[in-house]
């Protein structure tokens, strides 16, 4: 398995994974996320792609994309309460179901890792929703921390 950055002709198959994603969010939190996969979204991949400050990571087994994940550089200046903050945060990220406990999302976080180093980031985040607890487990194993929570509460 190789992670690398994606080529414009690996697009198509990362919103086939992308509807993996879609569809789990979907199940996990209905009253957020609508169901189906339109084409306002598929065509947002393409939006990130263009972005300079996005990139797209991708492992291939035989040639055939079974991950994906959307970095995206963020920067907050200092304010009165926060320390200036840049960073690189992993907005979306995902493992063919097929493909799942093969090794894949170790080598995309690895090739992550060593991007962010290259690009001279010295912190990457992410946020993932509650009800994944497959992911939770596995990004802890990969070295990741709780730092921040959000929570709810619902009114009647």
């Amino acid at each position: 398995m190789t992670a690398r950055l994606a080529a414009e002709r690996d697009l198509e198959r990362v919103n086939e994974l992308r509807r993996q994603v879609n569809d789990l969010h979907v199940q996990g939190k209905p009253d957020v996320f609508k169901p189906g996969f339109s084409k306002e979204l598929q065509d947002h991949l393409y939006t990130i792609w263009r972005d300079p400050e996005q990139y797209i990571v991708v492992c291939e087994r035989a040639g055939t994309v079974v991950g994906f994940a959307v970095l995206h550089h963020i920067f907050k200046p200092e304010n009165p309460f926060m320390r200036e903050r840049d960073f690189l945060d992993i907005d979306e990220f995902c493992v063919d179901e097929a493909s799942r406990r093969q090794g894949a999302a170790t080598e995309m976080i690895d090739f992550i890792r060593g991007f962010a180093k290259e690009k001279g980031f010295h912190r990457i985040e992410l946020n993932m929703w509650e009800f994944n607890q497959g992911a939770l487990a596995f990004y802890e194993a990969a070295g990741f921390t709780t730092y921040r929570r959000y929570m709810e509460m619902f009114v009647s």
